[in-house]
C-alpha cells in the first residue's frame, strides 16, 4: 500500500485532491477539444470514476499569457478540472474525489497522454 493510500484511509480523509502541473506539451494535443474529450473520458475510465453529465470545454481567455482551453468535468464522488496554457504549452489539472485513485496513476497517464517533458504533482488530503 503506498503512502497517500495508507494516509488516506489511515486518517479516515473525506476526498484526495490531485494537482497535475505539466510543461512543454504537445502544442496540438493541449489546443485540441476533442483530446481533451478523449482524455477526460480515459482517465475517468482509468481511476473507475462515473461522469456526470458531459464534460464543458471551454477556450478562453484575452490575456495571452493564460489564453487556451479549461475544461470542467463532474464527476459522481465531486470533479475534474483543467486549463491549457497556450503561450507555455503547459497544463494544470486537478482531480478531486472523496472515492479513493492513486495519484501516481493519474500523474503517468497524464504526462503521456499530453506528451509533457516535465510534470510536477502535489496532493492534498481533505477531512
Amino acid at each position: 500500500m503506498c503512502n497517500i493510500k495508507k494516509e488516506f484511509y489511515d486518517t479516515n480523509a473525506w476526498g484526495l485532491l490531485t494537482s497535475v502541473d505539466l510543461y512543454e506539451c504537445n502544442p496540438e494535443t493541449i489546443r485540441d477539444a476533442v483530446a481533451i474529450k478523449r482524455y477526460v473520458d480515459e482517465l475517468c475510465e482509468l481511476i473507475e470514476m462515473r461522469q456526470f453529465g458531459e464534460t464543458q470545454i471551454v477556450n478562453f481567455g484575452e490575456d495571452e499569457k493564460v489564453a487556451g482551453y479549461s475544461m470542467v468535468q463532474l464527476i459522481e464522488t465531486s470533479l475534474i478540472s483543467g486549463h491549457f496554457a497556450n503561450k507555455s504549452n503547459s497544463a494544470y489539472i486537478d482531480i478531486f474525489s472523496c472515492k479513493y485513485y492513486e495519484p501516481s496513476v493519474v500523474v503517468e497517464f497524464t504526462k503521456k497522454f499530453f506528451e509533457a517533458k516535465d510534470v510536477k504533482m502535489y496532493y492534498i488530503l481533505r477531512s
